[in-house]
């Protein structure tokens, strides 16, 4: 089995704990849970429950790229929200930055995040041949 960690590869926060950003195994690239840090990984970005979608997407676009792949490489989607009245706001962001393209997706409503983030997002692609 190949495996490939990519610690960090396209310049986002690196990871707090034990584990990296994404790693690929057997031609998928896995991508941890992303939340709203900045790249600087001070901050959660903004206040506001937009501004941390827009981030964690930059998040999971920043690991896509480090991995070499795009949007259209993804085939699961899996979103944790603080609070699923939330759903609407983070579906409208989400179709914005997805486009036509449809991978799996599942969203799930959580008591908490951590470092007090409204939502979380982790993914599996395909991995570049």
């Amino acid at each position: 089995m190949k495996h490939e960690v990519l610690y960090n590869a396209s310049g986002g926060f690196p990871p707090a704990g034990h584990y990296s950003s994404s790693c690929t195994a057997n031609g998928m690239v896995y991508i941890s849970g992303q939340l709203p840090i900045t790249f600087s990984g001070e901050n959660l970005a903004g206040g506001s429950f937009a501004l941390q979608v827009s981030q964690v997407l930059a998040n999971l676009d920043a690991c896509l790229d480090g991995a070499g792949v795009g949007r259209a490489q993804l085939v699961q989607v899996r979103v944790y929200l603080t609070n699923i009245d939330w759903w609407p706001t983070f579906n409208a962001l989400y179709a914005e930055w997805i486009g036509e393209f449809r991978p799996a997706r599942a969203v799930a409503g959580v008591s908490q995040l951590h470092y007090g983030a409204a939502v979380e997002v982790e993914a599996v692609a395909l991995a570049a041949l």
